[in-house]
């Protein structure tokens, strides 16, 4: 037994060991952000197989276009989801969080950023989502649009003769969401935070 493992009381926590272990999910999450700021992250890669939260503030954008889309994670299972496609946006306030089984136990991966009067400026963001709730407000709003003619958002189209929406702008209060996803052409993550324990508390 070395030395930092006597020290530690009955019951504790092997620190340095959850960080060992937590290291490969924080890396790639690091990787990821660091991807969508240089806009080199494609919207479509083989998912994890459990949906992550994700919490704004306020979110406010220029457009929007969604429709009904499956993400599949690297087996091959499908998760139904809707698909939007956010245009220039502003987020006050974001969260995502992320629990991740170890054997240490339960892992929470979270990221923050946008407070303080600094908003997270978002171009072309693509998140894959199960649920999305808050207080909206729509400009110029289609619902029922074939969704392969949506031209809201650049490059967000379905299939066509599909269900589709879009605005030409739309600002929501309180965004709380469940998503599989989340990509951006340009992401500028003004104050990020970046954190990782055992069992801590997650977005929302």
């Amino acid at each position: 037994m070395s030395r930092a493992d006597r020290s530690l009381p009955e019951g504790g926590t092997a620190w340095r060991k959850a960080a060992f272990v937590a290291l490969p999910a924080v890396a790639a999450v690091a990787a990821m952000a660091i991807a969508m700021g240089e806009g080199v992250l494609a919207s479509s890669f083989a998912v994890s197989g459990s949906a992550f939260q994700v919490s704004s503030h306020h979110l406010s954008s220029k457009g929007l276009a969604a429709f009904v889309d499956v993400a599949r994670t690297g087996d091959g299972r499908g998760h139904a989801g809707a698909l939007l496609g956010i245009g220039d946006a502003t987020l006050k306030d974001i969260c995502q969080s992320a629990r991740i089984d170890t054997p240490l136990g339960a892992v929470v991966f979270k990221l923050s950023a946008g407070g303080s009067g600094n908003p997270v400026e978002v171009r072309n963001l693509v998140l894959d989502a199960e649920d999305l709730t808050g207080d909206a407000e729509f400009g110029t709003v289609e619902i029922g649009r074939d969704a392969g003619t949506l031209d809201r958002v650049p490059g967000i189209r379905g299939e066509p003769g599909a269900f589709g929406l879009q605005a030409g702008s739309v600002s929501v209060t309180g965004v709380r969401s469940h998503a599989w996803s989340a990509t951006g052409g340009d992401f500028r993550l003004k104050g990020l935070r970046l954190g990782v324990s055992l069992d801590g508390p997650a977005c929302f």
